[in-house]
């Protein structure tokens, strides 16, 4: 073959892989949890035993399940969780079965999942970047992080808790049923207890303040648990017999990631805020149809990144991305115009307000103007 075949068909390889569509499967269906989140009918003691009459008329959630959703066998034990609200906090309550009771750290923002632990995470104006989450173990040893943009596709792989973000006003209380590190009983488990305040969750809230009725927001909760065995009186986690090093923990939350990666908030639940009190009457979770919208532009977001990984570089080519299939809105055509320039993008695609579009970048922020 002389050199100027050699260069046509070099080329034009070259050419033909450029041209291969990706696509994004996600591990686990687009089904994310709902919640109807009431008004409390008076002011909690934060004790960790969550008996009000509030608490009693709240509804749990559905009992948590594998991080990586139907991928992985059901949780051995069970856990789940409340929640209300008032004019000062957003009010938590979760209950944990554990017959090995257990922690070690006890000081604040210490590395709180290295224990057993509760975690919840925030996105209040569920744009995909800047959230919260808060971590405490059965020592009721708290850590809150203000998290700026998450882990994925490596644009970060720290957290940032920024200027050592601490809320002064959060309440905590963990009781325990049975004791602590104690090998020599067998425990029930231990409830947790929290009450968080607005005026820190607003500055990530747009508008910054409160929910008010019928407004969502995206959360998730989720559950380390260590395997743990008894030895010389104490509690110490189970080793791998090949390599010595510890059993890898489970992650259990409430809306499934699909991925071991919590830092996903495109796939928390949804909590739909309510002024009615607890008990009062029932009101229904109201599904949005704009989020099936967002759903397909996470998709986009993905293929972008597969797409990168392929080649080097991003696409402003949109026949080069594979189109979601959005179920249940028969006259919606999504038509997504691409803008790029080096090592960013943006894409925009028609939201169901006319002359209005979503927006997703390259960080994985997701607006709506």
């Amino acid at each position: 073959m002389n050199l100027r075949l050699f260069l046509c068909f070099f080329f034009s390889s070259f050419a033909a892989k450029a041209q291969e569509k990706v696509n994004y499967t996600p591990a686990v269906p687009f089904l994310p949890k709902t919640y109807v989140c009431y008004q409390a009918l008076g002011p909690l003691e934060i004790d960790g035993y969550p008996g009000e009459e509030s608490w009693q008329a709240a509804a749990w959630t559905q009992d948590f399940v594998d991080i990586e959703g139907n991928l992985q066998p059901a949780p051995p034990l069970r856990t789940r969780a409340k929640m209300l609200w008032d004019e000062q906090y957003l009010y938590i309550a979760a209950e944990m079965e554990e017959p090995q009771v257990w922690a070690t750290l006890t000081e604040r923002d210490a590395i709180i999942y290295q224990d057993d632990d509760f975690e919840v995470f925030i996105d209040p104006d569920g744009d995909g970047l800047h959230y919260c989450e808060f971590e405490i173990n059965a020592f009721n040893t708290i850590w809150d992080l203000l998290m700026l943009r998450p882990y994925r596709n490596n644009i970060s792989r720290h957290p940032v808790n920024l200027f050592n973000w601490n809320i002064p006003d959060w309440k905590t209380a963990v009781s325990i049923k049975g004791s602590l590190n104690d090998p020599g009983d067998e425990d029930q488990g231990w409830t947790v207890e929290m009450a968080i305040p607005w005026s820190a969750l607003i500055e990530l809230a747009n508008p910054k303040r409160a929910p008010k009725e019928g407004e969502q927001w995206r959360l998730n909760f989720s559950r380390v648990d260590w395997h743990m065995q008894a030895e010389a009186g104490t509690y110490v986690k189970e080793k791998e017999p090949d390599t010595g090093e510890n059993r890898p923990e489970e992650n259990w939350v409430w809306s499934p990631q699909g991925v071991v990666d919590m830092h996903r908030p495109e796939t928390w639940g949804y909590v739909q805020f309510t002024e009615t009190k607890v008990g009062e009457k029932n009101i229904p979770f109201r599904v949005n149809p704009e989020e099936k919208i967002k759903w397909a532009l996470w998709q986009l977001y993905h293929q972008q990144y597969i797409y990168r990984q392929k080649h080097g570089f991003f696409t402003a080519d949109r026949s080069l991305l594979t189109l979601p299939d959005i179920k249940g809105l028969a006259d919606y055509k999504l038509r997504p115009v691409i803008f790029m320039a080096p090592n960013t993008f943006e894409i925009l695609v028609p939201s169901l307000e006319r002359g209005i579009y979503w927006h997703i970048n390259e960080q994985g922020r997701i607006w709506r103007k």
